[in-house]
């Protein structure tokens, strides 16, 4: 099975080059005929997203580059594009520049341009967990917002599960490079926000979306099979997953920082079912080491609160 980074090939032990999370700075940056979306981009690239491991961070650049030459990149319009606010950066007196996470787009950058003033319509419609239709337009890293409407279909979120929902957008910032679609992602996040609202666990809803995050981002493989037999794992037997790898019987020569994990577990964990007390418990001691590998360390402010809080 080839190396699961995405950032190029290399076995354990092996880093891929240090790179930038955001474009390189010797990089050629598309211009935008808005002079406002300009100089957006370039103070949204002073708010860089630290800790992604060097492979991360490689896979990143790479993405970067080709996000370059496509042809979406020249792309001037978009109209009615189902979305959601994951950040809101004030921007002069009377703006804001907005990452949202798309469906058929992934994660982009745009200005809102009056959204701060006192009766904008914006003001009421580009909240965290609102589903929104998005148009904008622009060729640059940075879009220009030209209409957002609230179109409903998810409760909104309060106390614990308001929470819950910043640490999903912390995690949506850190792995997904922008503009590089993720529509089953995007449906997940929907569906993990109404769980939410509805009241289901918080550590077992959350379990499954880190899950469904890492493998669709293209930083794990399949949960209930070994790399490179294929072979499915057996419920009775114990494994490790091997990073940058994936899954592999455990060995007594294994890293002590590498959790062992039951194949059933790993098994519950395919069927997206953590209702098992050793599943709940073993998948979320695998979550937090895979997430703290390819964050580098780096912690997760909202995940903190969380642990802190015993809801992790």
């Amino acid at each position: 099975m080839p190396d699961v980074r995405r950032g190029g090939a290399g076995g354990p032990g092996k880093t891929a080059p240090s790179a930038t999370v955001a474009r390189r700075a010797d990089a050629p940056r598309a211009r935008s005929a808005d002079p406002i979306a300009e100089e957006a981009a370039e103070l949204l690239e002073s708010q860089s997203v630290p800790g992604l491991s060097p492979a991360v961070a490689a896979g990143r650049e790479m993405m970067d580059r080709a996000m370059r030459i496509v042809p979406a990149r020249t792309e001037l319009r978009v109209a009615n594009e189902a979305g959601f606010v994951l950040h809101a950066y004030p921007y002069r007196e009377t703006s804001l520049i907005l990452d949202v996470f798309t469906r058929d787009h992934g994660r982009m950058a745009m200005v809102a341009k009056g959204a701060k003033r006192p009766h904008s319509a914006l003001r009421a419609v580009l909240q965290h967990f609102h589903p929104i239709s998005l148009s904008w337009t622009g060729r640059g890293e940075v879009k220009t917002l030209t209409k957002a409407e609230y179109v409903g279909g998810v409760l909104p979120l309060s106390g614990d599960a308001l929470l819950s929902g910043f640490y999903l957008n912390e995690l949506l910032l850190r792995f997904c490079p922008r503009e590089d679609a993720h529509p089953a992602l995007f449906r997940h996040y929907m569906i993990t926000l109404t769980r939410l609202a509805h009241g289901e666990s918080a550590s077992l809803v959350l379990r499954s979306f880190e899950r469904v995050l890492l493998q669709e981002t293209g930083f794990a493989v399949a949960f209930d099979q070994c790399t490179g037999s294929g072979e499915r794992v057996q419920p009775g037997l114990d494994y490790v997953y091997q990073p940058e790898r994936g899954v592999r019987r455990a060995h007594a020569s294994d890293p002590s920082s590498w959790p062992v994990i039951s194949g059933q577990t790993l098994l519950d964990m395919g069927q997206d079912d953590y209702s098992r007390a050793q599943t709940a418990a073993q998948s979320r001691a695998l979550m937090r080491f895979l997430l703290h590998y390819y964050l580098q360390g780096a912690p997760l402010k909202t995940r903190q609160i969380l642990i802190d809080l015993q809801y992790l």
